[in-house]
C-alpha cells in the first residue's frame, strides 16, 4: 500500500533564513488549528512530526476517503530546512529540461528503466547538492553550463532547495490552502511535488 506525501518546497529562500521562514510559516499552522503544536511520532524519515490540528479538513479536499484520514499513524507534517534534494519517491526520474535551450533530455528507455549512458552526469547533479556540492554540468544539447537549481524535472521529480514542508498521507491540499501557503513563504515560488513511498 506504502505511504503518500506531498511536499511544499520553497526554491528561493537563502540557506540562512529557512530556520526563521519555517517558524513562521509553521506558526500559522499551529494559529489555523492545521496542525497542533506538540511534536508527537507522526511521521517517516524524522522521529518527530506536527499531527493534523482540529481544522486540518479545511485545507484538503477529502472528498472520496472512505475513512478519516486522520485515522493513519503517519499523518503528520515534517519541516525540512538544510540543504536537501526532495524528490517524487517511487519510480525514476523520467526527464530533465535545459532552462536555456528547452531540450528535454529523457532519462528513461522504453520500459521506463533509467538509461545509464543518459542518467550519469545527472548523478553527479543530485548527489552533489544532498552531499553540499554544486555540480554544474554543460547540457547535452545546447553545450551551456547548467546551475542544479536550474535544471526542470519532469513532474518535479526532484527540487533543489532548503527549506520543505511534508504533509504525510494528507487528501490533496486545496488550491486556496496552496495559494494562502504561498503568501506566507513571502512571496518565494514554492513547488508542490508529491509521491509515495
Amino acid at each position: 500500500m506504502g505511504d503518500w506525501f506531498q511536499t511544499i518546497v520553497d526554491v528561493q529562500v537563502a540557506p540562512q533564513n529557512a530556520a526563521a521562514l519555517a517558524s513562521e510559516v509553521r506558526d500559522w499552522l499551529i494559529s489555523s488549528s492545521v496542525i497542533l503544536a506538540d511534536r508527537t511520532d507522526c511521521v517517516l524519515v524524522s522521529d518527530l512530526g506536527y499531527p493534523p490540528g482540529p481544522r486540518a479538513d479545511e485545507a484538503v479536499d477529502a472528498s472520496g476517503w472512505s475513512t478519516p484520514w486522520q485515522d493513519v499513524w503517519t499523518n503528520g507534517l515534517d519541516i525540512t530546512t538544510t540543504r536537501t534534494v526532495f524528490d517524487g519517491g517511487q519510480g525514476e526520474p523520467r526527464a530533465v529540461t535545459c532552462p536555456y535551450c528547452s531540450r528535454e533530455i529523457e532519462l528513461v528507455d522504453e520500459y521506463f528503466q533509467l538509461d545509464d549512458a543518459a542518467w550519469e552526469p545527472f548523478r553527479d547533479v543530485v548527489h552533489g547538492w544532498d552531499e553540499g556540492r554544486d555540480v554544474v554540468i554543460p547540457c547535452p544539447a545546447c553545450s551551456r553550463r547548467v546551475q542544479p537549481t536550474a535544471w526542470k524535472w519532469a513532474d518535479d521529480y526532484f527540487v533543489f532547495g532548503h527549506l520543505g514542508f511534508t504533509f504525510w498521507n494528507w487528501p490533496p491540499f486545496r488550491p486556496e490552502f496552496v495559494e494562502e501557503f504561498a503568501r506566507r513563504l513571502e512571496g518565494h515560488r514554492p513547488v508542490l511535488i508529491d509521491g509515495k513511498l
